[in-house]
């Protein structure tokens, strides 16, 4: 008898957003440098689902046409997805719940820099000293950059030996304009087991950023 490693994963979704309503929602996987649909659901009365078969865990994210609106792990067991007008959070298993933890930290600190014009309105209104508040925001923003830059390595660095770490290194490089090495990625990629670095998206990126800066140093 042959026997199959494969598994099944099961995606439950619910959705209060009412531009979602109708609309196909598509859950893509990185393969042969691309996101590409493994599976689709319509969103019927603000709930949707994927069901498939997977032959190991897999780092997916759910996509609104080409708009990625969440990341979730495939993995054994049913994940539950949550989608409002403020937050998005995929529960149920052992990889979703720490990667919906990290999420919801990083959050917080996206929360707390978007208050900073709003705190400078209030500080400009209580009569404070411009050049006090442009540098006591600027020192505010610095430090959130930090600690924002902190929870990402650290969380890498604590899974570097499974798809979150690889995954969120994606999440994190997709929003520079182009592949690039600054020290926050030279210190993940110096300490990085071989599963992180032979990681197919990760194993690219080196190589174009590590490219891309030769360049720069020969200008």
């Amino acid at each position: 008898m042959l026997a199959s490693c494969s598994e099944q994963y099961l995606v439950s979704g619910t959705s209060n957003v009412e531009g979602l309503e109708g609309r196909m929602l598509y859950l893509r996987v990185f393969k042969d440098s691309d996101m590409c649909a493994i599976d689709s659901s319509k969103v019927v009365h603000g709930k949707f689902k994927f069901r498939g078969i997977m032959d190991s865990v897999m780092m997916a994210s759910v996509f609104l046409e080409n708009s990625s609106v969440m990341p979730v792990v495939l993995e054994g067991g049913d994940v539950s997805i949550n989608i409002d007008e403020n937050m998005q959070s995929a529960t149920g298993t052992p990889l979703n719940d720490s990667l919906s933890n990290f999420i919801k930290k990083k959050s917080q600190i996206d929360a707390r820099m978007a208050e900073l014009p709003t705190k400078q309105l209030r500080m400009i209104m209580d009569g404070i000293d411009e050049d006090q508040i442009r540098e006591e925001l600027a020192e505010q923003a610095r430090e959130l950059e930090i600690e924002n830059d902190k929870l990402i390595t650290r969380f890498i660095r604590a899974n570097y030996n499974n798809v979150l770490g690889p995954g969120v290194f994606m999440i994190m490089t997709n929003s520079f304009p182009y592949p690039i090495m600054n020290p926050q990625i030279e210190e993940i990629i110096s300490q990085a087991p071989p599963y992180f670095k032979n990681n197919p998206y990760v194993k690219e990126y080196i190589r174009v950023a590590e490219s891309n800066m030769e360049k720069l140093r020969q200008y």
